[in-house]
């Protein structure tokens, strides 16, 4: 494996619940298959992707029949060209057909992330620009779905509410200001980051002047960016969040910002096309 790709977060007790949520009481059309009936299978993809989710992909037929065995052909993390083989199975033909939609979704799915967060950190290299990903994430799926997204390069921002403390709108109003609200998260002494949302530079005034660790531009056009870059004099780590694209990454990262975050590696993302084709051996 790429030493660059982190270790992938499988919980079997998941992997269960996700095949249960498909299995139910008992897969009814495999049952139309002679129980000794064996097969082998194929997974390729028709698009251009990078490969993510093989351990989530594994977890699924070892738990439904540890007797299918799986040959991968693409690394994990790997850029594979439409058309291209991803692995073989071979086994008992109705784990095989039990096994295939679950186990596609999970790997259509984290190689869509991964594939998106390529195409981020490919657009950011060389900028000093970090791409992060945000906590809009399927449920049940975060850890999985972060790891997708560095498994594609970029990197994670926190993971909940409970390792970072990031000061939103709301949160400075029940406060009363932001910096009531950032002495209070002060207070809490929880050694995390304190980040604030700011949306004009009179707010990050405000942030700064509260020795926030990190501060938030929510929705700042470029010219605001580079006026914040300035007034913030490297006070603070400055991180931009709100209409973040492909098209627009390199002139954010020339305006001197630390870090994007970008909901869409996660939120947006579309499945991999896969196909998965089985045939009766015997």
């Amino acid at each position: 494996m790429n030493p660059a790709i982190p270790a992938a977060p499988v919980d079997a007790q998941e992997i269960a619940r996700i095949i249960q949520e498909d299995l139910g009481s008992g897969d009814l059309t495999a049952l139309i298959v002679p129980e000794s009936a064996q097969a082998e299978a194929s997974v390729i993809t028709r698009e251009d992707m990078v490969l993510c989710g093989r351990a989530w992909f594994d977890a699924v037929f070892a738990q439904i029949n540890p007797a299918v065995c799986i040959a991968w052909f693409a690394e994990e993390g790997a850029e594979v060209a439409a058309g291209g083989l991803l692995c073989t199975l071979v086994g008992p033909a109705r784990a095989l057909l039990t096994g295939e939609r679950t186990a596609l979704n999970l790997l259509q799915t984290l190689s869509a992330t991964a594939t998106l967060s390529h195409a981020y950190a490919r657009a950011a290299a060389g900028t000093g620009l970090t791409v992060l990903d945000t906590r809009k994430t399927i449920p049940g799926l975060r850890l999985a779905e972060k790891y997708a997204v560095r498994c594609g390069g970029c990197a994670n921002h926190r993971f909940g509410l409970y390792d970072g403390i990031l000061i939103k709108e709301n949160h400075i109003f029940a406060a009363g200001s932001i910096a009531m609200a950032v002495r209070k998260a002060q207070a809490l002494k929880a050694n995390v980051p304190i980040e604030v949302e700011v949306e004009s530079l009179d707010e990050l005034s405000q942030a700064l002047e509260a020795d926030a660790n990190r501060i938030l531009l929510d929705n700042f056009t470029l010219v605001m960016m580079r006026d914040a870059v300035k007034l913030n004099a490297g006070r603070a780590k400055l991180e931009v969040s709100g209409n973040v694209g492909l098209d627009n990454i390199k002139d954010i990262a020339a305006t001197g910002v630390d870090y994007v975050s970008v909901g869409a590696l996660t939120k947006n993302v579309r499945a991999i096309d896969l196909s998965m084709r089985i045939t009766l051996t015997k």
